[in-house]
């Protein structure tokens, strides 16, 4: 079936992307000795890299795949918000990025020795009101020139209305693709699809035993939500879409998991994209899922080229 999913259309895609926007630092180095200060190993950096994080690497997912991307989000009057303009730019996206003063810029950074996270650090403060609400008014602005909208929560602050955001993206009838987070999932109601990872639909569905069990949470908490899809992606297990009418299921391309981190962006930026150009959830999960194990090979924040993702579609159709 997907060996006649045409790719190129993704060209035509417009997406508009909303969510909390960060700048990933890594510090790379050697690590050769322990601390005589305390037991942790001494890096010794000789390498600094810096990436969109965040909803921007949504964006840059999308991109990557040649669709038309707008993104919306803050940053602070600082050098990491400055360096987050400029890699976008870089990278083909149009970003409105509203400055708020009163704030840093959400940075993370990683110090990776031996190809091994060794520590992250967090800088962040939440956005004002003032500058939400003037981005608000830009996305609903925007909405007549998208296909999709994907909103994208690393509970940072920046999508503080998200429900409003819902309720215009719907009633301009664009279909609305939300990444969650924390353990509320109301605000989300109306969404089109949201994709939750297993810790996070367990938080709020709590357990189960049974394959029977999940689907059983899934179709309660898509119908109280009011979704027309809820994808629960499952880490080695793969990812697990149901809907009213059917549940669908994606096993995990085995490989070696170099690092998950960014991987639920790219499901995301695939889901939305593709369902931007018709295609069906059936056609969209499996793509996504093939994405997903392509990305988790690669370190940190990290994108899929429409040729990576062609030929492993075309690899994994022969298989």
């Amino acid at each position: 079936m997907l060996m006649s999913l045409n790719l190129e259309k993704l060209s035509q895609a417009r997406l508009l992307v909303v969510g909390d926007v960060m700048l990933d630092r890594y510090w790379f180095g050697e690590v050769s000795r322990i601390s005589p200060e305390a037991p942790v190993p001494v890096v010794k950096v000789e390498r600094l890299e810096e990436r969109p994080g965040g909803a921007a690497n949504v964006a840059r997912n999308i991109a990557a795949l040649g669709a038309r991307c707008h993104l919306l989000s803050v940053v602070g009057a600082d050098d990491a918000g400055r360096a987050l303009q400029r890699l976008l730019a870089e990278g083909g996206i149009q970003a409105g990025l509203h400055v708020d003063a009163g704030i840093e810029t959400t940075v993370k950074l990683r110090v990776i020795g031996r190809q091994q996270q060794l520590l992250r650090i967090d800088f962040e403060t939440a956005p004002s009101h003032e500058v939400l609400r003037a981005k608000l008014a830009d996305f609903q602005s925007r909405l007549a020139d998208c296909d999709a909208v994907a909103l994208s929560d690393y509970g940072k602050g920046g999508l503080a209305h998200i429900a409003e955001m819902i309720r215009l993206a719907r009633a301009a009838a664009k279909p609305v693709l939300v990444d969650p987070k924390g353990d509320d999932f109301s605000r989300y109601a109306g969404a089109t699809l949201i994709t939750p990872n297993r810790g996070e639909f367990q938080a709020v569905a709590g357990r189960w035993r049974t394959e029977e069990e999940l689907a059983e949470k899934a179709e309660q908490l898509r119908a109280k939500l009011g979704l027309e899809a809820l994808l629960v992606t499952r880490s080695e297990e793969g990812m697990s879409l149901f809907t009213a009418d059917a549940a669908l299921h994606e096993f995990a391309v085995a490989r070696e998991v170099f690092d998950v981190s960014g991987a639920g962006d790219t499901v995301i930026a695939m889901l939305a994209t593709l369902r931007a150009t018709g295609a069906s959830w059936a056609e969209a999960i499996r793509v996504a899922n093939v994405a997903a194990g392509i990305v988790v090979g690669k370190l940190g924040a990290a994108t899929v080229s429409r040729a990576e993702l062609q030929a492993e579609l075309e690899t994994s159709a022969h298989d």
